[in-house]
């Protein structure tokens, strides 16, 4: 439904533009009007000249995904650091839930997570083995890693998961679209983790 007309009187997932490095307030400020927000994030060790430090960072950095029915969505721009609504030509653009319940899944996984650059859909892969069994994405390979990429289609941002080879089936380079970021395994999928 992403870029299509949203019903007025539905609750609905919503990407909103954040000022930089305001991420986590935001989320914050929108649990203080009793609003369902979500900041994804993921941890990363970066370097000083004297100490290497772990630091809790956006997964989606400049955004922060909200839920809330869109004709109550003054009381959401008014954030302080909330910047607009992502749109395409002037309509909202909802975040699918499975994109949202695929992140969710993928941080929960004490998996290595991390942002990665945007893929077009191409070879598919389904997750048949372990806490992420049952999700979709796109296979990739870096040095000696292998990932599964999860594509949120709207904003055109990825984020990979680190995976043992072993736990994924059913490459496939036709007849296996991906449909979103968490799309599920179904009985139209040909690949093998279908039941």
């Amino acid at each position: 439904m992403s870029g299509t007309q949203v019903d007025d009187s539905g609750t609905y997932w919503f990407a909103l533009t954040v000022e930089p490095q305001h991420e986590r307030a935001v989320a914050s400020l929108l649990q203080n009007k009793r609003l369902e927000g979500s900041f994804p994030s993921y941890r990363a060790r970066r370097r000083w000249s004297d100490r290497i430090k772990e630091l809790e960072l956006p997964l989606f950095p400049g955004y922060v995904f909200c839920r809330f029915c869109f004709r109550s969505r003054m009381a959401v721009l008014s954030i302080p650091s909330v910047n607009s609504i992502v749109s395409f030509g002037n309509r909202p653009a909802e975040v699918p839930e499975g994109e949202i319940s695929g992140i969710k899944a993928m941080i929960a996984s004490g998996l290595p997570v991390g942002p990665w650059p945007f893929v077009k859909v191409g070879q598919t892969v389904c997750i048949d083995r372990g806490p992420l069994e049952g999700l979709t994405g796109v296979l990739v390979r870096e040095k000696d890693a292998w990932r599964v990429v999860l594509i949120v289609e709207m904003l055109r941002r990825s984020v990979a998961v680190e995976i043992d080879r072993e736990m994924i089936s059913g490459l496939s380079t036709s007849n296996h679209r991906l449909m979103g970021a968490a799309a599920m395994c179904s009985s139209e999928c040909s690949c093998s983790c279908s039941t």
